[in-house]
């Protein structure tokens, strides 16, 4: 077992004899969980990333309303040693779930009904250990995809020519990290992540990363996180622009700051997978009246849009004033445009005009 497997397993091992102590001194078995609340998150102004704070609770065994998620940690926790201990094959977070899915004998129920219960569980044993899930053997399915100047070799020894992946474009792996995903050339002069996979498709069928050479990527919608992950690997390796390109709604601008600086649910995560760097690129209901954008392509915010704009605007890391303005400009303007809609200029609008003349101007913010 690889070094850094041997010291999550050891501290896995800490967690079963900490719990065998407490039964040795009669006292009711427990494990300390660091609490994912709203309430344990934080903005780290300085790095403009989301953070997870210090507060922590107990998770008991003699408790009606924890015994069976202790159980469930401790299952979890036993069968991820097992993985790094025995070098099992890494398993998809679903396969873990149907994996120690059983009945209890005699108490007529199951250990984990729904993969609902397991999930949160997995993030729960990530900060007991202080581990990426991928370093746990757990793998989630990523939805991203590239195209553009970039030569990876992977564990297999395959080498991959990102400009020669045809239509579809290459996947984005589950496990992005180096001696994974090892990057041999890298010759973008910047990267552009776009929301969605349709708008991401067209510009890659117009060889819009050829033309301008750049790195095209894409999450599908909220990015996953692979995505995230080799997004902030990005950042980190090369000093390039990153530009993200969303959805004039406020579901848009959240996917944006999920790439930059992370998202509540997985505070924990957003060291490993944030990159502060990311610029924002549109839309932006500025955009609307400079690029005549026509009405026909517009549509009415509703109240769960509404709703939800007033939520992020409450969050610091939306604070900024070009913030605030945009967020107030759209509530005023009443509509929302998707960047679908570019193509209502035409279908070469996106790729031959909207984007580079953005980019030339420096028609971003942060």
């Amino acid at each position: 077992m690889a070094s850094r497997g041997q010291e999550i397993a050891d501290k896995l091992t800490k967690v079963g004899e900490s719990v065998l102590k407490d039964i040795d001194d009669g006292k009711n078995p427990s494990v300390d969980i660091t609490m994912r609340t709203l309430s344990n998150v934080y903005f780290d102004e300085k790095t403009g990333l989301i953070r997870l704070g210090d507060e922590k609770q107990k998770r008991y065994y003699f408790n009606l309303g924890q015994a069976k998620k202790f159980l469930q940690t401790m299952l979890i926790a036993k069968q991820i040693k097992i993985l790094l201990e025995q070098n099992k094959p890494a398993l998809s977070i679903r396969q873990l779930f149907y994996t120690l899915k059983h009945e209890i004998p005699g108490a007529g129920e199951n250990t984990f009904d729904i993969q609902e219960e397991s999930d949160p569980i997995i993030e729960d044993v990530e900060l007991m250990t202080d581990s990426l899930r991928e370093e746990l053997n757990l793998i989630a399915t990523p939805n991203g995809v590239l195209a553009g100047p970039m030569v990876v070799e992977d564990k297999t020894g395959d080498v991959l020519d990102f400009t020669r992946m045809g239509s579809a474009g290459g996947a984005v792996p589950p496990i992005v990290e180096d001696d994974f995903f090892h990057i041999k050339e890298m010759s973008a002069d910047y990267i552009l992540v776009v929301e969605k996979y349709a708008v991401w498709n067209l510009l890659n069928q117009e060889k819009y990363w050829k033309k301008n050479n750049c790195l095209l990527l894409t999450g599908k919608g909220q990015p996953a996180r692979a995505e995230r992950r080799l997004l902030a690997r990005f950042g980190a390796e090369y000093k390039i622009p990153i530009y993200v390109f969303t959805d004039m709604d406020p579901w848009g601008y959240y996917i944006y700051s999920v790439y930059k600086s992370g998202s509540i649910n997985l505070a924990f995560f957003s060291e490993k997978a944030a990159c502060p760097r990311a610029k924002y690129l549109g839309l932006s209901v500025k955009d609307v009246r400079d690029f005549d954008i026509p009405k026909s392509s517009w549509v009415k915010l509703n109240d769960e849009d509404y709703k939800r704009m007033e939520e992020i605007a409450g969050y610091p890391w939306f604070k900024k004033e070009k913030w605030q303005n945009e967020l107030a400009d759209l509530k005023k303007f009443g509509y929302k445009i998707e960047q679908d809609a570019l193509v209502s200029k035409s279908i070469e609008f996106t790729a031959n005009n909207y984007l580079p003349t953005k980019i030339e101007n420096k028609d971003w913010f942060d």
